[in-house]
Order: structure tokens, then sequence, then C-alpha cells
């Protein structure tokens, strides 16, 4: 199952982040084949964190171990929460019982219908006891179908700064954002691949997130 949205110059970005841009550089016509230059940023579209992206010094995208990036997903579904309500422990309830060391823990809140529109930025957002919780339990990968696992500031809430992406970092772990069509995962422990372009020094990564379901 593809979670990820396309990337293009039309596409929805963070606020501020750059807007891809894709220029036929060769063409089949006047070359003989094709090649586009392609000018993204680090977090556009369905993407990862690195723990660099918010703490100086720590470990960039290309020397992330690939085994943060694949392992069993455990879904939990939170689409009943509303427009920047926190995902608290108790909006998992009993399935924190289910998690084991190395599995990725992916947030269903639905938010991705809003993709492309102002009220994507009003998301449902990670508590930080939640992230203790799993982190504890040794997740070391959160994604979600929204634009960040912190609530994403505006004019009435910019002070609510990045507390789980700071504890996620400070844990060595990875942040998987913008994925799409979580509702298509309706078989038990999927299989989650969110593995980026290694990027010299990155701070994060595109990534073609997929579940897969096997026997």
């Amino acid at each position: 199952m593809d979670l990820s949205h396309t990337i293009g110059p039309g596409m929805q970005v963070y606020p501020g982040d750059p807007v891809p841009t894709l220029i036929r550089h060769c063409t089949l016509e006047r070359d003989g084949y094709n090649v586009l230059d392609v000018r993204i940023g680090s977090q556009s579209g369905t993407h990862v964190d690195a723990p660099a992206h918010l703490t100086a010094g720590a470990a960039t995208i290309d020397r992330l171990a690939p085994e943060l990036f694949v392992g069993r997903g455990i879904v939990f579904d939170v689409r009943g929460l509303g427009a920047r309500q926190r995902i608290t422990p108790d909006a998992i309830g009993s399935r924190a019982d289910d998690v084991r060391p190395g599995d990725i823990a992916v947030f269903h809140t639905g938010w991705s219908r809003f993709y492309g529109t102002d009220a994507y930025y009003t998301h449902p957002f990670v508590d930080p006891a939640l992230c203790v919780l799993l982190l504890d339990r040794g997740v070391r990968t959160f994604c979600l179908d929204a634009p960040s696992v912190d609530e994403t500031p505006d004019d009435e809430h910019a002070d609510a700064g990045y507390p789980v992406h700071h504890l996620i970092a400070d844990a060595g772990g990875v942040i998987g954002e913008n994925l799409c069509r979580l509702d298509r995962i309706d078989f038990p422990d999927p299989l989650v691949s969110l593995l980026p372009i290694s990027l010299e020094d990155g701070d994060g990564a595109p990534t073609r997130a997929v579940a897969m379901h096997l026997e």
C-alpha cells in the first residue's frame, strides 16, 4: 500500500519551506534521454526527520541505520480526535500493550483528507507523555498522516514548541510525516518501510512510504 504523497511544484509545503521545482534538464528529443533537474526541500512531501532536524550535532539522515526505517507497524486509529487535540496515552488505550521494541508507531488521524488546505495545519498531535510511554517500550520510529508529530504553530499557538521532536531525537529515533491512505492498511501487522534518500548531512529526506502485507 502506497502511503506517500507525490512530490511536484503544486504540492503543499510546510510554511517557510522551499517549493519543489522539477525542470526538464535533458529531453529525448534534444539529448536522446530524459533527466530532471530536481529541487526540493529535505522535508518535502512524505518524509522522515533525522535527529539533526532540531538537535545540533545529532545524527543526520545518512548516518542512521536502515533498521530504523523498516519494521512492524502498530497502527493507532485516533480519527475521533478533533483539531489541535492531543494524542494521549488514553487515546490508544490497551493497544500500548501490543507494542514491541523495534515497532513503528503509526498514528492514523485522518487528517490527510485536509492535505492542500489550511485546515491541514490544525491536525491532532502527539502528547509528550504518549511519546515517552512508547519510547520506554522500545519504539524509535513514529509517523502520522499529518505535517508534524508536534502542534503546528500559528499566531494563536506560537509557543507550542517541538517537545516530541526533541524526545525522539534524544532517543536516536526518527519521525515520518505527511503519510496518507492509512485507511488502506486493513490487515494486521503490516511491514512498514520509510526508507529515505541518503542525503549527505541531511536533516531529513523524502521517502516512498509503503505498508506491506506479508503471509
